[in-house]
């Protein structure tokens, strides 16, 4: 009988969660409010810190608590041209710049957002990676609804009360540079989780994975596996429709 294989280790959690202990906070907008709701709130953005893990800067925004006699930090994900000192409006009444926040029924059609949310109120979901960002498509006020198309090129129909922030994210072009030797995809993979480097199957021993053994390093066999098959047996090309090179071009639908 075979051993354990990798991928069924890995759902197992233990040693392959992500490493968050150098992590500095949860990146989201504000929770939110009536005044986000029917106008604006204004913050101010203290300080750009980097953040273990995360290819994009945070940007520590203070605002005043509406309701106490206190202020109210809140960690983003920063954008392309933020600053220490800027201001930032948070709102459905809010200008339409660089670093502010908005319902996407208050931006016009074409405009870059980023950190948009997926159901409203959710604080933030897509377009959240360096350089990545959310374009919005088109907007059906009869239906509340709002198409954007997201950083892989899927389009997706949003609430338009989801809020999103006017940019792209910062720190794009980071995957440009090669990391050029394995120490620095060491301590590159040390601050994200347990998942480097990365035996191929076809290196193992036949007991340890569907694709090891033989006289050479080679499958053997038919690397698409079927949906329906053993945890143990999906290695490969799981429920592939197809396989093999991508020939053509290929139509997107508006």
């Amino acid at each position: 009988m075979g051993r354990v294989i990798r991928n069924q280790r890995k759902g197992r959690g233990s040693i392959f969660t992500a490493n968050t202990r150098l992590n500095k906070a949860p990146a989201q907008f504000r929770t939110l409010d009536y005044a986000e709701r029917n106008g604006y709130i204004r913050g101010v953005v203290k300080e750009i810190v980097h953040d273990s893990g995360r290819g994009a800067p945070l940007a520590k925004v203070v605002f005043r608590n509406p309701y106490r006699f206190k202020h109210d930090t809140e960690t983003f994900i920063a954008n392309e041209g933020m600053y220490t000192g800027q201001f930032i409006y948070a709102g459905k009444h809010a200008a339409l710049t660089i670093g502010n926040i908005l319902p996407l029924a208050s931006v016009p059609e074409g405009t870059v957002l980023t950190n948009v949310e997926d159901k409203s109120g959710d604080r933030g979901a897509l377009g959240r990676t360096s350089g990545n960002y959310v374009t919005v498509i088109g907007h059906n006020p009869d239906e509340g609804k709002t198409r954007v198309k997201l950083p892989s090129g899927a389009k997706k129909v949003l609430p338009s009360t989801a809020r999103g922030m006017v940019g792209i994210v910062a720190g794009g072009g980071r995957t440009d540079k090669p990391l050029l030797k394995a120490s620095r995809a060491k301590h590159k993979f040390a601050a994200k989780r347990n998942s480097w480097p990365k035996t191929r199957g076809v290196a193992m021993n036949p007991v340890d994975h569907p694709h090891g053994g033989g006289n050479h390093q080679h499958i053997g066999k038919a690397s698409t596996i079927s949906r329906e098959a053993a945890q143990g047996q999906k290695a490969g090309l799981i429920a592939a429709r197809r396989t093999g090179l991508l020939r053509g071009t290929q139509k997107t639908k508006e």
